[in-house]
């Protein structure tokens, strides 16, 4: 199991933040992404911390610089 968060370059759909926590996790991305949608049928700010997470994980050969 990979223990960096990074959004992979292949296997995307939208952003990539459902594949980089299923390949955290060791699950499959589809799994997380039927998660996050089941998810979004309940309260909360769903969308604003997958837009947080795709802003905050790299991608996947690049590296992040320190500020």
């Amino acid at each position: 199991m990979s223990s960096a968060l990074v959004r992979p370059t292949e296997g995307r759909m939208i952003g990539g933040v459902c594949a980089a926590l299923a390949r955290r996790f060791g699950t499959s991305a589809t799994t997380m992404r039927v998660i996050f949608l089941v998810s979004c049928l309940l309260p909360g700010p769903q969308f604003l911390l997958y837009i947080a997470l795709w802003i905050l994980f790299p991608s996947e050969g690049k590296s992040r610089t320190a500020w």
